[in-house]
């Protein structure tokens, strides 16, 4: 009896050894694989994202989630693989901007059954990779570039000077003496009262305090106010003138001045004695021919004579020709805006 007793113990003894041994070789659950995969892919520095979740069933382990570029993700699915238990990785992880990404899953804690056993040589198996959707990449790039129009500040337009302000008008006081150049002949025998002439401004106008303010050489009007030509047998000529107008770059500034006067010399007296003279001739002549009838009519043909030698000789007529200067003075102050250049300047003139 005794050795089948011996024997007995000995196959109980064996019989638990084989239990403890199996036991302790049990292979980890999903949560374990999961936990552990998880742990090593977050302790790898190569992977940088924190949006990676880990499914594992039945030692098929699934990465879903982001990863920042395409390195990172065949990083993850090589940690994967590195793990007991694991049979094959698929690698569902997407490479988008993180604004994209969706909020990170909660890491699993790994528990004390949870602990990483000791690396035991596994056959790295083939990945199989997903390419991003298009459509996210376009979208992150889209929203990249509307945030960064966003925040990038608005160029400012180019902002262009005020204009500057306009000049003041200066007064020219009265008594100011204007010299002007005729450029229209005046003749007494040809012009009528009441015509208009041109002429420039021969020297320059200065305000009260003699600064010039109106160049020489713009254009001044005058009007002839009265015009008498000289008769056949008496009177004299005469021309009356003042000015009217100056004209200074576009502006036209209407003038008061005293009145220009200029009288030709009598024929009166002249007349007289040259028709008395031929009656006294002709008296002579009619009584040497026939007494006192021939005297008379002597007379009166030496009137006529004289009356034609009169009529052939007029008064003295006024001529006042082109580029004749003439002076007058202002009666009135006149309000300009200053001129610094004459209308003639820039203008090449002929030596």
């Amino acid at each position: 009896m005794k050795p089948k007793v011996g024997l007995y113990l000995c196959a109980l003894l064996l019989a638990g050894s084989l239990g403890l041994t199996i036991g302790c070789t049990r292979a980890p659950n999903d949560a374990q694989v999961a936990g552990t995969v998880q742990s090593k892919i977050y302790a790898d520095p190569n992977v940088q994202s924190r949006q990676i979740t880990v499914q594992s069933a039945n030692g098929v382990v699934t990465l879903s989630g982001y990863a920042n570029s395409d390195a990172e993700r065949a990083t993850a699915a090589a940690d994967a693989a590195q793990i007991e238990g694991v049979k094959t990785v698929v690698n569902n992880l997407e490479v988008s901007a993180p604004a994209q990404a969706a909020a990170p899953a909660p890491a699993v804690e790994p528990t004390a059954q949870q602990e990483e056993p000791a690396p035991a040589p596994v056959r790295r198996r083939a990945t199989r990779r997903r390419r991003a959707p298009v459509a996210n990449t376009e979208s992150a790039s889209n929203t990249m570039a509307m945030n960064s129009a966003a925040t990038s500040p608005e160029p400012s337009e180019p902002t262009t000077p005020p204009p500057p302000p306009p000049p003041k008008p200066v007064v020219v006081p009265s008594g100011t003496n204007i010299a002007i150049r005729l450029i229209d002949p005046i003749d007494s025998e040809k012009n009528q009262s009441g015509q208009s002439f041109r002429a420039t401004l021969d020297s320059p106008l200065a305000d009260e305090n003699g600064n010039v303010v109106i160049p020489a050489g713009f254009d001044v009007t005058g009007r002839l106010d009265e015009v008498k030509s000289a008769g056949r047998f008496a009177g004299q000529s005469d021309i009356i003138m003042s000015l009217t107008r100056l004209s200074v770059n576009g502006r036209s500034y209407a003038l008061q001045t005293n009145q220009y006067s200029r009288k030709g010399s009598s024929r009166g007296k002249a007349t007289a004695a040259k028709v008395g003279g031929g009656a006294a001739v002709g008296a002579i002549l009619g009584g040497l021919l026939g007494g006192g009838k021939g005297a008379a009519i002597g007379a009166t043909v030496g009137a006529g004579a004289g009356t034609g030698v009169s009529a052939a000789t007029k008064g003295q007529q006024i001529v006042l020709p082109s580029e004749t200067v003439l002076n007058f003075q202002l009666q009135a102050p006149v309000s300009v805006i200053p001129s610094s250049t004459g209308p003639n300047a820039g203008r090449q003139t002929l030596n």
